[in-house]
């Protein structure tokens, strides 16, 4: 019921900002514009819960493992994985666009407002980021690559400890997660309302005229995205992971819905971590671990979106990328897929550094923040598949190794979810 009711928000939001671009009445525009804050407490509702929730299930999922070298061989399978399949999404991107622009009709862009750039880091200074000076600092600032390093550290090393000591602090984590877990299932219900509050003004201000303009850009993404799963994700779950590709689909359908319709990782975690588990038998502290961290780094449907902005927005302000460039973009793409916030839209921000590289001017964020909710949504579900898939196929390799055992009992805060709330309806 849940997921339900969510698309039902964003239906009526995309119907209420249509109508009101479409007549251009100022109650109706004025209407949509006035829900905008109730989009945003609900966007900081999940915020809220993120660092603490993320903490609580890595530390519960490393500490459980109790030998050091599973967590090894897990963090090196999970990385691999999101390393390995960023890359075809990146090309993806490009790829698809640049043939689709052949086919694109002319697009004016007018009234547009330069983006400020953020400072996209060195490959030297984001390995030295990893490690942070002050983990609290990093909580406080909402850094959570850094945090989830510091987590994974200090959960390997109680996993040494003796059994009593290593079980009470799992314990804890466990009963923190639980809890948390609940909290997200409470802003989770507020979620039709805040989707219709995120989803009507964006309509309302871009309108039809603006949605059938770049209509190539977004459906060349939906594409690409679904191509994507098709020829990446499930043969990587098939052949590694060793599950049929319509039992995975079958098992993770409340996941793509919830992340389809809240554009959150962070938000569909509960749901990742009960479905992967009970429809797919993921052992629970791989679910815990390879999950939360996909949720922090693993974007290759945003990887694949930014890919595709860059060859779009360079093309409709007429800018010849030449291949030097259009590499220096790639690995731009690639870091700031890794820096992209579980919340909506932070693909877009993150972007202007790829732009930079290709000397496209960054108005052109402007541009693609007008119609980012619709890509934002199947960008986002494919985000989410993603992690389902690293935890399959993690499981799989570890288990192919004999290191899959999922713990004495299976316990953690993904399996509270029966008591936390539904998985996505």
């Amino acid at each position: 019921m849940l997921h339900i009711a969510m698309g039902i928000g964003l239906l009526a939001g995309l119907l209420f900002g249509i109508l009101a671009a479409a007549t251009g009445s100022p109650a109706l525009l004025a209407v949509a514009e006035g829900v905008r804050p109730l989009g945003t407490l609900f966007v900081r509702g999940i915020q809220m819960v993120v660092i603490p929730l993320v903490v609580a299930v890595v530390f519960s999922g490393v500490a459980r493992l109790g030998d050091i070298r599973k967590v090894g061989r897990m963090g090196l399978f999970s990385v691999g994985f999101f390393w390995l399949t960023t890359i075809p999404a990146i090309l993806i991107g490009m790829g698809f666009m640049t043939v689709a622009l052949r086919f694109s009709p002319e697009v004016t862009v007018a009234g547009v407002e330069a983006v400020a750039t953020p400072e996209l880091p060195g490959m030297v200074d984001f390995l030295l980021r990893l490690i942070p000076t002050n983990p609290f600092a990093a909580a406080a600032q909402g850094a959570l690559l850094p945090l989830i390093v510091f987590t994974v550290l200090f959960a390997a090393a109680a996993s040494t400890l003796e059994t009593a000591d290593r079980e009470r602090l799992v314990d804890l984590a466990d009963a923190v997660g639980g809890a948390f877990i609940k909290l997200v299932y409470w802003v989770l219900w507020t979620g039709p309302v805040g989707v219709f509050g995120l989803a009507a003004p964006v309509t309302a201000q871009t309108g039809w005229a603006m949605l059938q303009s770049l209509a190539v850009f977004v459906v060349t993404v939906i594409i690409g995205l679904v191509v994507f799963i098709a020829l990446v994700y499930l043969p990587l779950v098939k052949l590694v992971g060793g599950m049929s590709p319509s039992r995975f689909l079958r098992g993770s359908v409340g996941t793509a819905t919830v992340g389809f319709t809240t554009t959150s990782s962070v938000a569909t975690l509960p749901v990742m971590l009960t479905e992967s588990q009970e429809n797919l038998d993921v052992s629970p502290p791989i679910a815990n671990f390879t999950l939360s961290l996909g949720a922090s780094i693993n974007r290759a449907g945003s990887a694949l979106f930014q890919g595709a902005s860059v060859v779009f927005v360079a093309s409709i302000f007429d800018v010849t990328v030449p291949s030097g460039a259009m590499l220096g973009a790639v690995v731009a793409v690639f870091f700031a897929a890794m820096t992209v916030a579980p919340v909506p839209s932070a693909s877009i921000m993150t972007l202007a550094p790829a732009l930079d590289a290709v000397g496209a001017p960054l108005a052109g964020l402007g541009v693609l923040l007008g119609v980012d909710r619709i890509p934002d949504m199947f960008r986002s579900a494919t985000n989410m598949l993603g992690h389902m898939s690293a935890a399959v196929v993690v499981d799989g390799l570890l288990s192919k190794d004999g290191s899959g055992d999922g713990g004495p009992d299976g316990a953690g805060p993904g399996a509270v979810s029966s008591e936390a709330g539904p998985p996505g309806g």
